[in-house]
C-alpha cells in the first residue's frame, strides 16, 4: 500500500497541530498576543503558552478563540483531540527513563505523590488506578514501577535526594495497612547511605516549585537535565539555561526543608498516626 501523502505539511501530532493552528490563525488576523488578550479578556501570556504547546488552555478559552477567529467548532475539536492524546507524554517519558537509567546522581521534588523509586506495590497500584489504569495494564505498570526501584539498590547505586512536600505524607492510601507499609518502606529507604529524604513542611510557605514535580539527572558526560511533570503533562528539559534556573529554585526549596534527621522523625510521626483501627 503506498504511503499516504501529507497534504498540508503540518504536524500530525494532535498537540502540535493545535498549537500550529492557533499560531496560523493569529498570524492571519494580524493580531498581537497582547491585543488578543485585551479583546478576549484573558492574560495574553496564556495565549502565548498555548501557541508554544506549553498548555492547552480550558474549553472556555478555546470556544472564545473559535468565536473570535470565525472557526466555529474547529479549534474546540482540535483541543479535544489534543487533550486526549498521551503519546507525546509517553515519548518524553521514555526518553527520560533512558536517561534516568544511566544517571550518576538524581535529585527530586514531590508535590503530592511519592516518586516511583520509593513506592511500594500497594502505593503504586492505587496511584496508577486513580489515573485510570486497570486490569492487565495496571498490573504491568505496577511491575514496571517496582523494577525501577533496583536503580537505588546495590553498591553502585547512584546518590538520590528527594524533597517531599508535607502534602505527600498527609495524603494516605485508602487501605490503611498499605499506607503503613509505604511509610515503613520510606523510613527504611531513608536510612540507606545513598538516599537522602527531606520533608518540606507546609508552614515553609510559598516557594518556586509549587504545583510541579521535578527531577534532575546528572549524566556521565557532566550534563544535568531536568524533567517536570504534573498529572497530565511531562517535559524533558535539556537546555542549560532553563536547567540552571530550575536548579537554583531547587536549592532555595532545599534550604526551606527539614534536615534529613528531622525528616526521618517526621516520617515516624506519620507512621505512628497511621493505624489499622479507625476507632483508636
Amino acid at each position: 500500500m503506498p504511503q499516504r501523502r501529507v497534504i498540508t505539511g503540518r504536524s500530525q501530532e494532535p498537540r502540535q497541530r493545535f498549537a500550529e493552528e492557533l499560531r496560523t490563525l493569529r498570524a492571519g488576523s494580524g493580531t498581537s498576543l497582547r491585543q488578543l488578550g485585551e479583546r478576549l479578556g484573558w492574560d495574553w501570556s496564556l495565549f502565548g503558552k498555548m501557541e508554544k504547546g506549553e498548555t492547552l488552555g480550558s474549553p472556555e478559552v478555546v470556544q472564545a478563540l473559535d468565536t473570535h477567529y470565525g472557526t466555529p467548532g474547529l479549534l474546540l475539536a482540535l483541543w479535544e483531540l489534543a487533550a486526549g492524546d498521551h503519546t507525546q507524554f509517553r515519548e518524553r517519558y521514555r526518553r527520560y527513563m533512558a536517561l534516568e537509567a544511566k544517571a550518576v546522581s538524581l535529585w527530586h521534588f514531590a508535590v503530592s505523590v511519592l516518586p516511583g523509586l520509593l513506592q511500594t506495590p500497594g502505593y503504586a497500584r492505587e496511584v496508577l488506578a486513580a489515573g485510570g489504569l486497570k486490569g492487565k495494564e495496571l498490573e504491568q505498570q505496577v511491575e514496571a514501577r517496582m523494577g525501577r526501584r533496583e536503580l537505588l539498590e546495590g553498591e553502585d547505586a547512584p546518590p538520590f535526594r528527594t524533597i517531599l512536600s508535607e502534602a505527600v505524607l498527609r495524603t494516605p492510601l485508602r487501605d490503611v495497612g498499605e499506607w503503613r507499609g509505604q511509610l515503613e518502606y520510606l523510613g527504611e529507604v531513608a536510612e540507606r547511605p545513598n538516599v537522602t529524604v527531606q520533608v518540606l513542611e507546609l508552614s515553609a510557605g510559598l516557594h518556586g516549585l509549587l504545583g510541579v514535580d521535578v527531577w534532575y539527572l546528572l549524566l556521565p558526560d557532566g550534563r544535568t537535565v531536568a524533567y517536570t511533570e504534573n498529572g497530565y503533562w511531562g517535559e524533558l528539559i535539556e537546555e542549560a539555561g532553563p536547567v540552571v534556573r530550575l536548579q537554583k529554585t531547587y536549592d532555595a526549596v532545599r534550604d526551606l526543608a527539614l534536615t534529613p534527621a528531622e525528616s526521618r522523625k517526621f516520617i515516624l510521626r506519620m507512621l505512628e498516626e497511621a493505624t489499622c483501627d479507625p476507632s483508636t
